[in-house]
């Protein structure tokens, strides 16, 4: 049973991206930040609803099990971040090579460090309690 006031760390597949339109909408009317592992594309939507992801990984990272592991450790970041996410955003992280070889810890750091930069985090709540996240 969940506390009261908890906050629940859910990923529905209504925050994800999944149309090739919606990739390519992002693509030519969002702005783009590259990090180290990551490229993280951003477009401001309808402010009421809740921020949406779309994953690439393409061939050149490897096979289809290296890109299965990056887009579980992205798709794991933004579900654990998405609290801090303003909403209203579409975003699109396309991960680059040296991804593959990223532990998980840098590929979080780098995807926070770029939507710091895309200026898409909320400012953080002060008084929140460790235990309340889930």
């Amino acid at each position: 049973m969940v506390r009261p006031g908890r906050i629940r760390f859910k990923f529905p597949r209504s925050t994800r991206l999944s149309r090739s339109s919606e990739f390519n909408l992002v693509k030519a009317s969002g702005k783009s930040w590259n990090g180290k592992h990551l490229v993280l594309a951003t477009l401001t939507r309808d402010t009421d609803a809740p921020s949406r992801i779309g994953i690439l990984a393409t061939r050149r990272l490897g096979n289809a099990v290296i890109r299965n592991k990056v887009r579980r450790k992205i798709r794991e970041i933004f579900r654990l971040n998405q609290y801090r996410i303003r909403k209203g955003f579409w975003l699109v992280t396309i991960a680059r090579f040296s991804s593959a070889a990223a532990t998980y810890r840098e590929l979080e750091r780098d995807w926070l460090r770029l939507a710091e930069r895309a200026s898409i985090l909320a400012p953080s709540s002060y008084g929140s309690h460790p235990a309340d996240l889930t």
